[in-house]
């Protein structure tokens, strides 16, 4: 029995857990240790969750420990995964029943992927990918490394997210439109052109915000 660990223990977090609990492997494959984090009562005000056993920076990985990632901020993700991926660790994805997955697709490492998600065919999903519930992604899709989709976002099809694009809640990308890397969808925004590295983009149409 493997013992998983979520980094970070704020929403995001007390989410995933339920989320690991109700997975398939839950109870068969791991149990969940704990939490990680640096803000030791983050969880002072919450009940029935387990304990923060410590930060990412100082926790020693143990025989059977596993993780997964349970943070919306894209930067911040990949910097604490990174300290696990040093250390050793290992990560897992956490798939929730309810998601729909069809075939040919293929989705990587320590990605989370919520509550009646929809994923369509012939779709690549790279690791460390959060798919917050009722989003989905049409066929042909590309979603790559490090990404955050919020909830209720649709990406029609042939879309491709580049590493580290984060699109927030209710938002729609209109088929074959490129979003590139370290770009920002706003909620509720409707692209319908390809948008820009390094960018964020808003509304409807979305169009790009200067952002001092």
């Amino acid at each position: 029995m493997k013992n998983l660990l979520i980094i970070g223990a704020r929403g995001f977090g007390r989410e995933v857990y339920s989320l690991a609990t109700e997975c398939k492997e839950y109870g068969r494959e791991f149990v969940v240790k704990g939490f990680l984090d640096d803000k030791f009562d983050a969880l002072n005000n919450y009940k029935e969750y387990p304990p923060i056993v410590g930060s990412v920076e100082s926790y020693l990985i143990e025989e059977d420990d596993i993780f997964i990632c349970a943070l919306g901020n894209v930067d911040a993700k990949k910097k604490y995964v990174q300290i696990v991926l040093d250390k050793g660790g290992t990560f897992i994805s956490l798939i929730h029943p309810t998601a729909y997955i069809s075939k040919n697709t293929h989705i990587g490492q320590g990605c989370v992927i919520c509550r009646n998600v929809m994923i369509s065919c012939d779709v690549e999903i790279g690791n460390f990918v959060s798919l917050l519930p009722f989003s989905g992604i049409g066929h042909d899709g590309v979603v790559e490394d490090w990404c955050h989709i919020d909830s209720h976002v649709s990406c029609a099809g042939f879309v491709h997210l580049h590493s580290m694009v984060a699109v927030h809640t209710g938002a729609i990308i209109h088929p074959k439109k490129e979003v590139e890397d370290n770009a920002v969808v706003g909620a509720g925004s409707v692209v319908i052109r390809n948008v820009k590295k390094n960018t964020t983009v808003f509304g409807i149409p979305a169009m790009r915000l200067d952002i001092h």
